[in-house]
């Protein structure tokens, strides 16, 4: 790899809006000469990812369209809301089965263009490794399949640290986390206001 294409594959992790999050993976490499090409990405990826992403697309799409509708009743909307809830938290659980801990790490960071993982010194991956990824994020109830490509790695704090961005995935998925990190953004500011006030009050 050329430094030039190290520059632009490092650029492209940020592209995107990312945030430090702490989340479980599953990741193993990919021999060059097995890497599928987007088509056999997709017809190979694990059914319950697949059903996961069609459940939530339907969901947003059904809910988005009876809100448009004049005269919906609200406690019509809130049970179909407590119905969709219901249906994220068995295909948290379902998805949560796929999770092999003889491939798990943590992750520390991720956005619309990739991850940040570590993993103590017994794992070495090296810079170019095509990685089979599951994205884990169990208080969205929602798991994620793509495959990402090792951009840089460095030792912090006694711990190899991989800069991956993604090689193959869905536009759903980065759609979704994309989303995600929005979240979690939000909420992370929230509970920053509050821990604020809070010393506000206690100081008072």
């Amino acid at each position: 790899m050329t430094t030039a294409d190290h520059q632009t594959k490092l650029a492209q992790f940020d592209e995107f809006f990312s945030i430090n999050y702490a989340f479980n993976i599953n990741a193993s490499v990919i021999e060059l000469t097995q890497l599928p090409n987007y088509q056999q990405f997709i017809e190979n990826m694990p059914a319950p990812f697949k059903i996961a992403a069609e459940v939530n697309t339907v969901d947003q799409s059904a809910l988005r369209a009876l809100q448009a509708v004049t005269g919906v009743a609200s406690n019509l909307l809130d049970y179909l809301n407590h119905q969709a809830k219901k249906m994220d938290l068995l295909i948290g659980y379902i998805l949560s089965q796929q999770n092999d801990v003889n491939t798990g790490f943590q992750a520390i960071k991720f956005g619309g263009g990739g991850i940040i993982f570590k993993a103590n010194a017994s794992k070495i991956f090296n810079t170019g490794n095509f990685l089979e990824l599951k994205l884990f994020f169990a208080d969205e109830n929602t798991a994620l399949y793509c495959i990402g490509e090792i951009v840089n790695s460095e030792i912090i704090d006694s711990e190899n640290q991989y800069k991956v961005i993604f090689h193959h995935i869905r536009e759903e998925d980065q759609e979704a986390l994309v989303r995600h990190s929005l979240h979690q953004q939000s909420k992370q500011l929230q509970a920053l206001a509050q821990q604020r006030n809070q010393a506000k009050n206690s100081s008072a």
